[in-house]
């Protein structure tokens, strides 16, 4: 057998292994955690907005989970599931849509796979730093006062934010136009389940893509103002809305829409066509 056909061999294999019923139900599981974590974190922001000092991001839901009887059993299972999700999402950037006719969207569900690879690969690390007993740490402080130092950062972080903020503009237009629908299976639900799969996720996308902007921009604001405290990522946002005018009541109405998207994720992990 030649070094090619060895090639092919080894991708095929990597292929259904990726694609069995096994690896499948591990990646749904994933999917119902990561609904777990938004419905946590969703909490968490509404006891930010009452005026409690609480960890309002994945991180602080991790460690309230840890912090239950047999969290730390269930962190395990919710890591496993995250990296089930991690390679589900690899095979799909890799092989997947071949059966989208069109080139270009092909490429683009691709590309998003691939970006999923990304944060599943994150969640799935977190989620085992926190089960293993280390706190999860808040890396966007420390990588941003990081990348300030060096030559051109600062531009190097206004470039970073705009883009948090671009991609949260689209999260939200899709999120409106139901652009998530296209890799469900919901005409095996009823139309009542349909159509709350459909509002759950419109209202949920667009919450995360407004919490996305304020991530972008204070993101930029510490590139602009050298002050790296600003970008902490999510919590640091939904604090920083908390503290406008009408803010705990923004961060409640965020904090649903936040929720919103935990309850669409049990949608999808029964319906994505995984």
């Amino acid at each position: 057998m030649s070094a090619e056909e060895h090639a092919e061999e080894a991708e095929k294999s990597a292929e259904e292994v990726a694609d069995s019923a096994p690896m499948r139900l591990a990646a749904r599981v994933g999917l119902v955690a990561n609904g777990l974590i938004h419905l946590l974190v969703a909490w968490l922001a509404v006891q930010v907005a009452f005026g409690r000092n609480e960890r309002a991001d994945q991180g602080g839901a991790l460690q309230a989970i840890a912090a239950q009887p047999f969290g730390r059993v269930l962190l395990w299972v919710v890591t496993a599931g995250f990296a089930a999700v991690v390679v589900w999402r690899l095979r799909e950037a890799l092989w997947g849509f071949r059966h989208v006719s069109d080139a270009s969207q092909r490429t683009k569900k691709r590309l998003f796979s691939a970006g999923q690879v990304v944060v599943y690969a994150a969640l799935a690390l977190l989620a085992g730093r926190v089960a293993g007993g280390s706190p999860a740490g808040s890396g966007g402080q420390s990588g941003s006062a990081r990348l300030l130092q060096v030559p051109g950062g600062r531009w190097l972080l206004v470039v970073i934010g705009a883009g948090v903020v671009v991609t949260g503009v689209l999260m939200a237009y899709n999120g409106w136009r139901k652009a998530f629908t296209e890799d469900m299976a919901l005409y095996r639900a009823g139309p009542r389940t349909r159509q709350l799969a459909e509002r759950f996720g419109q209202v949920g996308a667009i919450a995360k893509g407004v919490a996305f902007v304020i991530v972008g921009v204070l993101v930029g604001v510490a590139a602009l103002t050298s002050q790296p405290a600003r970008a902490e990522g999510l919590d640091a946002a939904l604090k920083t809305l908390a503290t406008q005018p009408f803010g705990p009541v923004l961060l409640v109405i965020v904090a649903l829409g936040l929720a919103s998207y935990g309850v669409f994720c049990f949608f999808d992990a029964r319906y994505h066509r995984v």
